[in-house]
């Protein structure tokens, strides 16, 4: 193998180019991103950067000797060769890391003062209009939504919190745990509205002025933040012949149904051995798997894919860090702290066994029990 391609330069992009140098690899790697800036870290965006700090957000792409193809979205593939607006750049193997773009409501494009934030643009975008007395209005009370609104109110921002579910995030966390973030939001002197749906905005001279919501009601609005999901960059791979089934599908090692094309990241739906495919949006995931993906590339390797999801997220001053896999059957318990009065533990078990694990502002604890999670994912089917 004399040449890779590597579509996406965020995060796990650069990790597939990093495993690739790593490996022993010493060809020639051409890197393809649709964006003009160099890889950056994302997770800061909805945290310190809006706040005004820029530190730490470059990733380390030093000794990783590529040829850079940067604001050059990849348009097809056939077989290893990629298309783009600029040509086409054929290769022995293809690492797809595309990742994946975050969700807007229909009618929403083009609307002065309404955000997603996804990229460094999207964040720029909207940290110049958060200023104090600005009314916001997040819709969605995921990690995004939570973040944005946390930081908002830390501006001095007038906010207010959509989420279509009874509490946020309860997909992640559960019910019970999840309305632990309510009582953040509401002390924190955010106005939290759960269990509604937004049916439109009301807009003046392109620029939105209202959130309406299903109910009839208005929310007065100069800032509209849209948390409501992401879909994988995939559409540009109609015609390739990949399997893509909620992202590009995968075995437990990242290769594709092309033997010399593996998918990593947030584009990536890997297929366990039970036959799920599982989507995993997690930083350490698009950090860690690429390694194992390029070392099958390389060598046909057998090595799968292992580690507990992980996820962590500020909100409020608090740290929230979360591990592991949880199911509708699973309880979950608190074994250390108490949340209504300050830092906490939960452990959630599936069968009597740690699947998972909850922690706020208790990063030792953390890593005690993040230990003795079992990865039981299969499970959980």
């Amino acid at each position: 193998m004399k040449s890779v391609t590597v579509v996406g330069a965020s995060l796990a992009g650069v990790a597939a180019a990093r495993a690739l140098r790593d490996q022993g690899f010493d060809g020639r790697i051409t890197m393809i991103g649709d964006e003009v800036h160099l890889p950056y870290d994302r997770p800061p965006l909805s945290k310190s950067f809006l706040l005004g700090d820029e530190s730490g957000l470059g990733l380390d792409i030093d000794g990783l000797d590529v040829e850079w193809r940067l604001g050059c979205a990849a348009t097809a593939l056939s077989g290893t060769t990629v298309s783009t607006a600029s040509g086409e750049i054929s290769a022995d193997a293809v690492v797809i890391a595309t990742g994946a773009a975050a969700c807007r409501l229909p009618g929403t494009v083009g609307i002065d003062g309404i955000h997603v934030l996804r990229s460094l643009d999207n964040a720029r975008a909207l940290r110049s209009s958060l200023t104090s007395g600005v009314r916001v209005t997040v819709v969605g009370a995921g990690f995004i939504g939570s973040e944005v609104a946390s930081t908002a109110v830390g501006l001095g921002a007038s906010v207010t919190v959509v989420e279509a579910s009874k509490t946020p995030l309860a997909r992640v966390f559960g019910s019970e745990l999840g309305s632990l973030i309510a009582g953040w939001h509401r002390s924190a002197g955010a106005e939290l509205l759960t269990g509604v749906s937004v049916a439109g905005f009301v807009v003046e001279a392109g620029r939105v002025r209202a959130v309406e919501l299903a109910d009839g009601s208005m929310i007065e609005s100069d800032v509209v933040v849209l948390g409501v999901g992401s879909v994988p960059n995939v559409g540009w791979l109609d015609g390739s012949g990949l399997d893509i089934h909620g992202g590009v599908v995968t075995d437990q090692r990242g290769i594709t149904a092309n033997p010399a094309v593996v998918a990593v990241g947030d584009c990536a739906a890997v297929r366990d051995a039970t036959g799920m495919i599982r989507r995993d949006e997690h930083w350490t995931s698009a950090a860690t798997r690429p390694a194992v993906a390029v070392e099958a590339l390389l060598t046909g390797g057998s090595k799968e894919f292992t580690g507990l999801p992980y996820v962590w997220s500020d909100q409020y001053a608090a740290r929230i860090q979360f591990a592991g896999h949880h199911g509708p059957d699973c309880t979950a318990d608190i074994v250390e702290g108490d949340p209504t009065t300050g830092p906490f533990v939960a452990v959630y078990r599936h069968n009597d066994r740690p699947v998972a694990v909850l922690a706020v502002s208790s990063p030792r604890s953390f890593g005690k029990w993040r230990r003795q999670v079992v990865d039981t994912s299969t499970l959980m089917t």
